[in-house]
């Protein structure tokens, strides 16, 4: 369930994928197949940490250029809905630690459609500073690219 959407603190990025959810969801959930397509292209995605149950650290890193691993998001899942919804947070680390940089919670939720799977990624941030801060980071050009990149991934499994 997306909350209420509030265009002042939330960006939200939506498309179908022409995949059934279980194979979106196996995307989202199986590391080796989440490194494949989280991080734009040719930036690579190294999973540190996938603890798949509320409370579970979620931990990735980049590599641009070919160079080394550095640090890109460190959190925490919040909620799993089989097959449905992915909450997690970056304003709680593994173990609902308190994060030292909170700034964004994101819900992946996923819904039957007629050609495949209805996608939607809904991002909330705590103030409109940091919404905008996301937006101007490039939030449409890179969550668009990821999901464009799940979508291939899974539509070439299906």
């Amino acid at each position: 369930m997306i909350p209420s959407s509030n265009p002042d603190l939330d960006l939200t990025i939506s498309r179908v994928i022409k995949a059934p959810r279980s194979v979106v969801w196996s995307a989202w959930t199986n590391p080796e197949s989440f490194e494949q397509w989280w991080i734009p292209a040719p930036a690579k995605c190294k999973v540190s940490e996938m603890d798949l149950r509320p409370g579970g650290a979620f931990v990735t890193q980049i590599s641009e250029n070919g160079g080394d691993f550095m640090p890109h998001l460190s959190g925490c899942f919040l909620a799993l809905d089989d097959l449905e919804r992915i909450v997690f947070t970056n304003s709680l680390v593994g173990g609902w630690r308190p994060a030292e940089q909170p700034f964004m919670t994101a819900i992946i939720t996923l819904q039957d459609h007629p050609l495949g799977t209805d996608y939607v990624a809904h991002v909330m941030h705590k103030n409109n500073a940091d919404r905008n801060t996301h937006e101007e980071l490039g939030f449409y050009d890179g969550w668009g690219t990821v999901a464009e990149q799940l979508a291939k991934l899974v539509e070439r499994q299906s």
